[in-house]
């Protein structure tokens, strides 16, 4: 690992806790996450030229205390602020913190702070990217490349997230009872959706954004690690890495997409695999099943499979079922449709795809399109086949996808 690579790893792991220990402290979300921002930018350009110091959390803490005052000293509206932070910060937290002082003593606010950045009062999108920046420590000029949107619009939206969270009087202070579990359950949501997104870019020429998949994975292991005993969180981290696991085999030479039949299974990555299935079959025993550990089950079951056509697909059916259960979707559904189809014949997939076109939410997406057009090839009828795959092709944002879909349908003649 180059020196860079390190220090962005060490960056990315101390950014939630130091932005944790400024708001335990001050309260003041908004000015301490601008204030550990410029702490980390400070780190990243020191860092590799000065070595990383003996306590990298405490280096961070001081500088990030430092210009979270400087911050406040040049509001002169705040005049009772400043008042109020100087008699609130030490003058020993002004200074370098001692050699010999133990490094990771101070307390870890990751997880309060990632029930913060998903805040009820904030949007998917507002929650995302507040998460990115303030427990990922991603610059606002990552994320924005990462959904392919110009900065000042995602600095916008953080700023934005930022005020309201600041409207709303949000603390550190972990929410209890059944606001927690809807809180923890906000949190993976925003993780799945971040790792979604890096998995099959939703729009763009590249089909995947490896460095938003692999934030949300290491947010997912940071979460199973706080939270050990919670099996959805466990069942989260599983399919992540279950799947993410073929990333590999996803593309071609060329950057064309290689659907999961076709892919050459050497490529995947076997010790994501055997983790992802390990963390599975420990967490299915333990209680009650959701729709996360009920997805992993699932893409284990496809990656155990030494080939396309060893997979179960009556397992996969069956586990398809019962996550349907969980909930009405009409993606799951889909996929129950494929899974209908492999067991008992392209006839009865596209009968559960008619049902589905009469969802207002899946009606026109491009998926369900190329899915009818899957079986529909299937089935020998190639002409109307390759006339659902264009249809499906004009409908999706992905280049990749739109070139893979025209090519079925050249293909069908």
């Amino acid at each position: 690992m180059s020196g860079s690579a390190e220090v962005e790893g060490l960056l990315r792991t101390y950014a939630p806790q130091v932005l944790g220990a400024l708001v335990r402290r001050y309260g003041t979300f908004d000015l301490c996450e601008d204030a550990v921002q410029e702490a980390l930018i400070a780190a990243a350009q020191q860092w590799p030229a000065d070595g990383v110091p003996d306590n990298p959390r405490g280096w961070l803490v001081t500088v990030a205390t430092r210009r979270f005052v400087d911050l406040v000293r040049s509001e002169a509206a705040r005049r009772r602020r400043e008042d109020a932070v100087a008699l609130a910060t030490p003058d020993s937290e002004l200074l370098a913190r001692p050699a010999d002082e133990e490094p990771g003593g101070d307390r870890d606010d990751s997880l309060s702070l990632l029930f913060l950045c998903c805040h009820p009062e904030l949007s998917p999108p507002s929650r995302i990217a507040l998460t990115l920046r303030a427990v990922g420590g991603l610059t606002t000029a990552q994320i924005a490349a990462a959904f392919l949107v110009p900065e000042t619009t995602m600095a916008q939206r953080i700023s934005r997230a930022k005020q309201t969270i600041r409207a709303a009087g949000g603390s550190l202070a972990l929410p209890a009872g059944e606001d927690r579990t809807a809180r923890l359950a906000e949190v993976r949501h925003v993780l799945y959706l971040i790792f979604n997104e890096g998995y099959t870019a939703s729009a763009g020429e590249e089909l995947t954004a490896p460095e938003l998949s692999t934030e949300a994975i290491r947010l997912a292991r940071l979460l199973h690690r706080l939270l050990p005993e919670d099996t959805e969180t466990a069942g989260l981290l599983a399919l992540m890495l279950l799947t993410d696991a073929r990333r590999p085999a996803r593309t071609g030479p060329h950057g064309e997409l290689v659907p999961l039949a076709e892919q050459d299974r050497g490529r995947w990555d076997g010790r994501r695999v055997a983790e992802g299935v390990d963390l599975i079959s420990r967490t299915l025993p333990r209680g009650l099943v959701g729709p996360y550990q009920l997805q992993a089950a699932i893409a284990a079951v496809h990656d155990e499979a030494e080939t396309a056509g060893a997979t179960d697909w009556p397992q996969i059916l069956a586990l398809y079922e019962l996550l349907e259960r969980t909930g009405p979707n009409p993606m799951v559904t889909l996929n129950r449709a494929v899974a209908v189809a492999m067991v008992e014949g392209p006839t009865a997939g596209l009968a559960l795809l008619d049902e589905l076109a009469r969802d207002k939410r899946l009606a026109r997406h491009h998926r369900l399109l190329a899915t009818r057009a899957h079986l529909l090839e299937l089935l020998g009828e190639k002409e109307t086949a390759a006339e659902a795959y264009r249809a499906a092709a004009r409908r999706t944002t992905s280049a990749p996808e739109r070139r893979h879909l025209t090519e079925r349908a050249r293909r069908l003649g």
